[in-house]
């Protein structure tokens, strides 16, 4: 065969290759080699389940795992996140002790923990905003305020 043959037949390879079935394949070895854990899958079913149909749900807008620059020789560094749904915004800190927040504009708020089919114990935002947490949140979890009539849910975050 001529070097022109070869390169016609890879052509036409290139032609027939179908992403759907590679992606099918793909997506059966993974359930295979790499299965959802039950207990995961569980939460995840579970946290939908509780949703609020009506809730807004806030955007992260800042994490600082990702945007804020490290700074070195600092061990234990809380990790600094910002949500915001419209005209609200939730800044909150994480720490090894718990969670440090306020909801801007400042207002009151019940906030609630999620991170799994049992609701944390609710925290209580002042009249400025502010709240505390004793319980630093253990795998994924999100924050569900209740500002006056308005929900807002967070995006869910690994801890």
């Amino acid at each position: 065969m001529s070097g022109e043959e070869d390169r016609g037949e890879e052509d036409r390879g290139d032609e027939e290759f179908d992403a759907g079935i590679l992606e099918e394949e793909l997506r059966q070895a993974a359930a295979v080699l790499d299965p959802v854990p039950a207990e995961l899958q569980q939460i995840a079913v579970d946290a939908y389940a509780l949703h609020d149909l009506d809730a807004r749900v806030a955007e992260l807008t800042f994490d600082s795992l990702v945007d804020a620059l490290p700074v070195r020789g600092l061990t234990d560094v809380p990790r600094m996140l910002t949500f915001r749904a419209g005209e609200v915004t939730v800044d909150v800190e994480v720490t090894a002790q718990g969670l440090m927040g306020q909801v801007l504009p400042p207002q009151p708020a019940r906030i609630e923990v999620l991170g799994g089919p049992r609701p944390g114990s609710p925290l209580m935002a002042d009249d400025l905003g502010r709240f505390t947490g004793d319980a630093p949140p253990t795998g994924p979890f999100a924050l569900r305020l209740r500002t006056g009539e308005a929900v807002v849910v967070t995006e869910w975050l690994r801890a």
